[in-house]
């Protein structure tokens, strides 16, 4: 028998179980406070919808197999192609803007290193319906709100936010042709990770510019703050009007409290050509991690993969790097919630007392716990203190005559007699 998992795949003890479900409990509040509504879809989907929108190259990267009828389908790499399928079936009936969220678990077949897995938990939220920048800002206020949420900072957290129509407007006026675009945003979106004499010698050859032309393309994406960006469009032909989406949605973010934590970067490309406006990476403040999340505007894209036309914007943010960063920040949650109570049973006779007690107080919402086998009371009490329970109630013979518990507050020691009844209905257990 395999005593090991697969890798890239993990096991969720306790303690991991419990810094996962505070994440989630995060991405949940501050998505339905900014009222979206949670969707899912299946975990398992035709391999076709994937490669209608990532092309024939994806299928190397999936889980693949072909199932009894004879098709062929793929555990879910992304949720965008099931949000696209799901919004096409239903979208003239549903009320525009669409602002739905989901928390699937997705699988991609790669090299396992940190931050990146070969399974994770995502969460996508996406507004469907409306093509203004307040919908960017809205998205991108919801990230930085999730990070604020755990215990992350303007210290610990960035937002960096550009526009692909932006960029596109200063790199027409270096005078590439359309064919040429696509790849000047490639090597734009690398400039952090590779030797800026690597890219210009790349960015040559592939797009057949000279290296001049190279060098400032990538001194395009150099260009940092909106001051400066506004300042380089308005040297350009359409320049004004292609930043203007940017300049609102900053001026959204100030106005929702968030400007502590933007910075305008207009190399942040993201790498997927169906971006078409405004996109943005949550990472941490010393860039030691891969991004927390990354999204945009995706225009366009529900229509290629088969759906209704309808403008769209959306972002993933995995719990893997914001796992990390809240256990950096010493912001994890303790797997022990702790016990209301720990009920002692004195005698065996005492046993089916406790366990009405039980079934009673857990009616009423409270932690309740005993032990599963007959034990002396001093062994009873250390399984309480080890939970930890705040308090034990004791229950023996005596206390059954008078219909009456020994509350004992295990921090201090101290006992109290205290009637069932009020036990049930007038103790304060806070």
């Amino acid at each position: 028998m395999q005593s090991q998992g697969l890798p890239g795949f993990r096991d969720f003890y306790p303690d991991d179980a419990a810094l996962r479900n505070h994440i989630f409990a995060a991405w949940r509040d501050v998505a339905r406070r900014y009222g979206f509504q949670e969707y899912d879809g299946p975990p398992l989907e035709p391999l076709e919808l994937y490669v209608k929108k990532s092309g024939a190259e994806i299928v190397g990267q999936l889980y693949t197999f072909e199932d009894r009828g004879g098709r062929s389908v793929a555990f879910r790499p992304e949720m965008t192609p099931t949000l696209a399928r799901m919004v096409a079936a239903r979208g003239r009936a549903l009320k525009k803007p669409i602002r739905w969220f989901s928390l699937p678990q997705l699988m991609r077949y790669e090299r396992p290193q940190r931050g990146r897995l070969r399974e994770h938990f995502q969460l996508n939220m996406d507004i469907i319906g409306e093509p203004g920048p307040l919908a960017d800002a809205e998205l991108i206020a919801a990230a930085i709100d999730i990070t604020r949420k755990l215990g992350l900072g303007p210290a610990d957290v960035r937002a960096r936010i550009s526009d692909r129509r932006a960029v596109r407007a200063l790199v027409d006026a270096l005078g590439l042709s359309d064919a040429q675009v696509p790849i000047a945003f490639q090597y734009i979106d690398k400039i952090e990770r590779e030797s800026r004499a690597t890219l210009i010698d790349g960015l040559a050859d592939s797009a057949g510019i000279s290296s001049d032309t190279a060098e400032q393309v990538l001194d395009l994406g150099d260009i940092r703050g909106l001051e400066g960006a506004l300042a380089a469009l308005d040297e350009v032909p359409g320049g004004a009007e292609a930043g203007e989406p940017l300049r609102h949605c900053v001026a959204a973010l100030d106005a929702l409290g968030m400007s502590e934590y933007v910075d305008i970067e207009l190399c942040v490309v993201r790498g997927l050509a169906y971006y078409t406006g405004i996109v943005f990476e949550l990472f941490d403040a010393h860039k030691a991690l891969r991004a927390i999340c990354g999204g945009g505007r995706y225009d366009g894209l529900l229509a290629a993969l088969g759906g209704t036309d309808l403008p769209a914007a959306g972002f993933g943010m995995g719990d893997v790097v914001l796992g990390e960063l809240v256990t950096e920040a010493g912001a994890r949650p303790s797997a022990q919630v702790g016990l209301d109570a720990f009920l002692v049973a004195v005698t065996g006779e005492d046993v089916p007392h406790v366990l009405q007690l039980a079934r009673q107080l857990r009616d009423r919402g409270l932690r309740i716990e005993y032990a599963l086998k007959q034990q002396s009371i001093a062994k009873q009490l250390k399984l309480a203190a080890s939970r930890p329970a705040k308090r034990a109630v004791v229950i023996g013979p005596d206390e059954r005559a008078h219909s009456e518990v020994v509350v004992r507050d295990l921090e201090s020691g101290k006992e109290q007699r205290v009637a069932v009844d009020s036990l049930l209905q007038g103790y304060s257990w806070s």
